[in-house]
């Protein structure tokens, strides 16, 4: 039986794209190039500052602006990290279900700390998880297993009885790897490769994770 249920943050927990977009749309404009429409931002929103700056500008980290426009980026969603962020439809009842049961849940991200705590704090879940463990928690982030064994360990829990739920195949990699179950967030950003990713299963909407509570 399961016994803890820990989920990614970005495109899985909650719909961030529409403040990462903004924040990408924000440095489009310095630049003076167009703003991109949040559909086309959706797709890369699990991948940070990197990867919308690559979609929006084409620039990689080696290339000499980079970290100007990448500070500017992130200074501009610190500010405006929960203005349009919500839980995705079905999540705060799935929440208030594992509560009711007593399962313990948390949070494992790759974004960094000073990110994470301001948005779960807005979004009024910060003290209700077990754990929080953001990308520079551990020396290294997802896809390695070490956040997931560290929240795991955070809520004295063994990871073959935890639950993964994630929306990247990073997350589907680090849940093999940690020897946990996981399951694919197919409503959140996920691509048309997510049918090879290494996972147990999938699920269309938040709720529909409780069949998987008896593995």
């Amino acid at each position: 039986m399961i016994e803890a249920v820990l989920f990614d943050l970005d495109g899985t927990f909650a719909d961030t794209a529409p403040d990462l977009g903004a924040a990408l749309n924000h440095v489009l404009a310095l630049r003076g190039t167009p703003a991109l429409p949040l559909a086309a931002i959706r797709t890369q929103a699990s991948h940070g500052s990197p990867g919308l700056l690559k979609l929006g500008l084409g620039i990689d980290a080696d290339a000499p602006e980079y970290n100007e426009l990448r500070d500017a980026f992130l200074k501009y969603y610190e500010t405006h990290i929960c203005h349009h962020t919500k839980l995705f439809a079905g999540m705060a009842a799935l929440i208030a279900e594992l509560d009711e049961r007593d399962l313990p849940w948390g949070i494992v991200t790759n974004k960094p700390h000073r990110y994470t705590v301001p948005l779960m704090e807005k979004l009024g879940y910060a003290k209700r998880a077990a754990c929080l463990v953001s990308g520079d928690t551990c020396e290294f982030a997802k896809p390695h297993p070490m956040p997931l064994l560290h929240a795991a360990h955070l809520m004295g829990v063994n990871p073959t009885r935890c639950l993964y739920l994630g929306d990247d195949l990073r997350d589907m990699q680090a849940a093999q790897a940690a020897s946990m179950i996981g399951i694919i967030a197919s409503y959140g950003y996920v691509d048309a490769s997510s049918n090879t990713w290494p996972a147990a299963g999938s699920i269309q909407t938040p709720f529909a994770l409780l069949r998987y509570l008896s593995l």
